[in-house]
């Protein structure tokens, strides 16, 4: 009855029952996992937020495919002006901006390359838009790096197109400049496009601001973000493809991402027209956001100080931290323990494709007494394991 493409693994996993068993049983939790900004203890302007969103223009239905001009203009401005306006195409969400760019370069069956480890939604969006993922490989030598060999080494007469994460999920490392450099130039070599997914550019912790693929014009480049945590406001629903790259490429895929966009017509006009307010948020939440992740990044290296059997991994920006622990059984079986030992949720690594145990991302967003509290029994059943 149903397609192929939903023939998904859909029973619960053994971390999902316990978390769900510790739910019903009232226990306590400390959450090592949120990624909902809008429960972690962040304070927002209620009344801007609300009042943007009773513009009584949105009583008038005015059917933009790229989204309203007004909508695109703010996102603009949040580029400091060095994107178009005309390249822009608003969408409900990244994965919606994922699922239109696929549609947008892939035949059914071809291919598109996918870091490893990264965020597991790839595999999900591939199956529904009926593209084939090929992953290649991050490394980690005092640091994290593409693994060109084994991106070069996927690549066939169906690859389309190269997806980066910047900075990546969960691992938080930026593509550099050098990397950068050498990705245009297989995609010109290849005739591939980028597809960039920019959602954790702005929290990069040592307070830099990054280069953004937005304007990159070497290669066609499709570079996703989005308010759900630019501003920290995923209940918003407002992401955008931004199109850049040599000229006759840009406008070839605008025509026609205007038609996919035309079809679905899927972004509300009252976040539209409070978009330039949605996105001014920023400067309020984005502040809070990274003294949460530098304090609780501090008191987890505070307290891996105190032992030898666990480290973490570099990070440069985003939410997450990755922890390396002693593999004395599968990281699924040490969270699901943890769990029903200490009350403490943390995701085991092979939830975003780590290559092997050992393992643990951590979310950085957690208030700052609960990660504290949380902390500790990890690190106490990690050593004694």
């Amino acid at each position: 009855m149903f397609s192929r493409r939903t023939e998904w693994n859909l029973a619960h996993n053994r971390l999902t029952i316990a978390h769900q068993e510790a739910i019903s049983s009232g226990s306590k939790i400390i959450d090592l996992t949120i990624s909902n900004p809008t429960r972690a203890g962040i304070e927002y302007d209620e009344s801007a937020i609300l009042s943007a969103l009773a513009n009584p223009k949105a009583l008038d239905y005015d059917p933009q495919p790229k989204g309203l001009r007004s909508a695109r203009e703010a996102v603009v401005r949040y580029y400091a002006s060095i994107v178009d306006p005309e390249s822009l195409i608003l969408t409900t969400s990244t994965s919606e901006g994922y699922s239109y760019v696929f549609r947008l370069l892939c035949n059914p069956g071809d291919e598109i390359l996918v870091p490893k480890p990264s965020y597991p939604l790839f595999d999900f969006l591939a199956d529904l838009q009926d593209v084939k993922l090929v992953p290649y490989s991050l490394i980690y030598d005092h640091g994290w790096q593409i693994d060109f060999h084994s991106l070069e080494a996927g690549l066939t007469k169906n690859s389309r197109a190269i997806v980066l994460v910047h900075p990546n999920n969960p691992t938080g490392s930026y593509i550099s400049g050098q990397e950068r450099k050498r990705l245009n130039e297989l995609c010109h070599q290849h005739q591939l496009a980028l597809i960039v997914d920019e959602v954790f550019l702005d929290y990069a912790h040592d307070g830099e601001h990054k280069p953004t693929f937005a304007a990159n014009e070497d290669a066609l480049t499709f570079t996703l973000s989005g308010i759900s945590k630019i501003s920290a406001l995923p209940q918003m629903k407002m992401a955008w493809i931004a199109v850049s790259g040599p000229q006759a490429d840009v406008a070839a895929a605008m025509q026609r991402l205007e038609i996919i966009a035309d079809t679905f017509l899927s972004l509300n006009a009252p976040v539209q027209l409070a978009a330039s307010v949605l996105l001014d948020q920023r400067k309020m939440i984005q502040p809070q956001l990274l003294s949460r992740v530098r304090v609780n990044l501090s008191e987890l290296d505070r307290q891996l100080a105190r032992q030898k059997s666990c480290s973490r991994l570099e990070v440069q920006g985003g939410w997450y931290a990755v922890l390396r622990i002693p593999v004395t059984r599968s990281d699924e079986d040490f969270a699901v323990e943890l769990l029903r030992r200490s009350g403490v949720l943390v995701h085991p690594g092979h939830f975003y494709d780590f290559p092997s145990d050992g393992y643990l991302v951590l979310s950085l967003i957690t208030c700052e007494e609960e990660f504290r509290q949380g902390i500790s029994p990890l690190l106490d059943l990690a050593t004694i394991s």
